[in-house]
């Protein structure tokens, strides 16, 4: 990893960036003001290319991106996260927008801002613990992948002198932070491709080209669509879907972000907060969003961001370099832009994880995980369904390995007439049932004791399997003792037992 950007993850820049008094330092908030300008940047392109994936004017993506950087910023979670319209939002809305027009596409943003705030507050944030990490380092994988992968039809079939830009940008973004300055280097590399391709007249494609950028602010309204029930019914499935896409990518960002920056932040607030901003952006004619990983790799981990000032801040330039800038920023070269993606792609990307030496340590199961994660969400071009897919998997492997991990050893007395099976392990839906087969019903004496003291009791199932081994011997004329219950496994113990079959 290059200097600039491991620098930005040492020991000494985190404590610098956990400080309370961290804005009454002139030095922080230039580098808050200076991130917010680079983000702002790098987000124009990006809305503009989801709007199209949307098929919307760009104006509605730039001010989904305005409107949802802004108050995120003020109720989300997460500080120094970027929440802008997003592509995979928009692959989901897109089918809306083509059948019923963007009234519809609109009422279906504020809708599923409502859906989270819904799920936020009845705690969905909550199901994160339930991530392994190996889906977690398959989701950062995948996604520098996927931020590399959009970077490529920017390469393709354009103009030679688009590669040495880029190349120069890279280069420009490597070797300049060696040089002291107070300016990100992503944004030096910005300016100089800029000025070198306007002042020599380059040809190549520019922001510009995107679209037009839009000309004043949006203003709040109502979405144009009926409100009826017929409505209702439509949106509802796009905008639950649009929810829930929407929360895994944020949470799953946030929790990123978490682990860059060494600091904890409220999954609740940041689903609460996501749903407002949607709200929020639905009425002011926006096409919705969620967190943007790259931009927010830009800003936290390029260009080492780390309040709220840096995504607020965003938000704004991000206006006012379309309105007031909007000739200037027209004639940036996407070739500068795909410059610092690429090399945000490359930061992003966990090399440790495929190491060699890595990969002889880790389990079988692990490694496959985060295979599956990777590949799952680069086939589908979908986080999401890369999560739910290797969260998935990483619960058959944990099921399958710990099914076995319930022992019983037996003991006889000298005198023949007890016999002690002492069960160690957790006892569940998938090791309990191994349970029933490991007694010697027939052979073992009128007495058996069976010591729980060194498992636990999770499920119904585990009481049932018990309840089987009782009967078992009770057919046969002897008598069963359960000792050694932990408090938890007797309460449940004591309220299943004789309850789960019908005789």
């Amino acid at each position: 990893m290059p200097s600039s950007f491991a620098s930005l993850t040492s020991p000494a820049a985190r404590l610098r960036g956990l400080r309370p008094d961290r804005l009454s330092d002139p030095k922080a908030w230039r580098t808050e003001v200076l991130a917010g300008l680079v983000v702002a940047l790098a987000l124009i392109p990006e809305a503009i290319s989801f709007s199209i994936i949307a098929g919307v004017d760009p104006a509605v993506g730039l001010f989904a991106s305005f409107t949802m950087a802004v108050v995120i910023s003020v109720v989300g979670g997460r500080r120094a996260m970027i929440s802008a319209a997003t592509g995979a939002i928009a692959l989901v809305i897109a089918s809306l927008n083509r059948e019923h027009g963007l009234g519809y596409l609109i009422a279906a943003v504020i809708l599923a801002g409502v859906i989270q705030v819904a799920l936020g507050a009845l705690g969905v944030a909550k199901l994160m613990r339930f991530v392994p990490r190996s889906v977690m380092v398959g989701f950062v994988n995948a996604l520098a992948i996927l931020i590399f992968m959009a970077q490529i039809p920017e390469m393709h079939d354009v103009p030679w002198a688009v590669y040495p830009l880029i190349i120069g940008g890279l280069a420009l973004m490597v070797f300049f932070p060696k040089v002291p300055t107070v300016i990100p280097a992503p944004l030096v590399s910005i300016v100089i491709l800029t000025v070198i391709t306007v002042a020599a007249a380059i040809a190549v494609p520019t922001v510009g080209d995107k679209g037009a950028l839009p000309s004043s602010l949006p203003v709040p309204g109502l979405p144009d669509v009926p409100f009826t029930m017929d409505t209702l019914t439509t949106i509802a499935p796009y905008a639950f879907a649009m929810a829930l896409v929407g929360l895994m990518e944020s949470l799953m960002t946030a929790k990123l972000v978490d682990e860059i920056t060494d600091t904890h932040s409220s999954k609740t607030r940041e689903s609460i907060g996501q749903g407002i901003a949607n709200i929020v952006t639905g009425f002011f004619g926006g096409m919705g969003g969620c967190a943007m990983i790259g931009q927010t790799m830009i800003n936290v981990k390029v260009s080492g961001a780390r309040t709220r000032v840096s995504t607020f801040l965003a938000g704004v330039f991000l206006m006012v370099l379309c309105i007031v800038f909007g000739p200037v920023v027209s004639d940036i070269p996407m070739a500068a832009l795909v410059a610092v993606m690429v090399m945000v792609a490359f930061a992003t990307f966990d090399w440790h994880s495929i190491a060699p030496k890595t990969l002889k340590r880790m389990p079988a199961g692990e490694i496959a995980v985060m295979v599956i994660t990777v590949v799952c969400v680069v086939a589908t071009d979908n986080l999401a369904i890369g999560v739910v897919v290797g969260s998935v998997t990483a619960m058959v492997i944990f099921a399958k390995r710990v099914a076995h991990l319930a022992n019983v050893t037996a003991v006889t007395d000298p005198d023949g007439s007890t016999v002690v099976y002492s069960v160690t392990g957790e006892l569940f839906f998938a090791s309990s049932n191994d349970l029933v087969g490991q007694f010697n019903y027939t052979g073992d004496p009128d007495k058996v004791v069976i010591d729980l003291t060194a498992a636990h009791i999770w499920d119904a199932s585990s009481v049932a399997a018990l309840d089987a081994i009782e009967t078992k011997y009770a057919q046969r004329g002897k008598s069963v003792e359960i000792i050694g219950l932990n408090d938890p496994s007797a309460d449940l113990h004591g309220k299943l037992t004789g309850e789960l079959t019908s005789h």
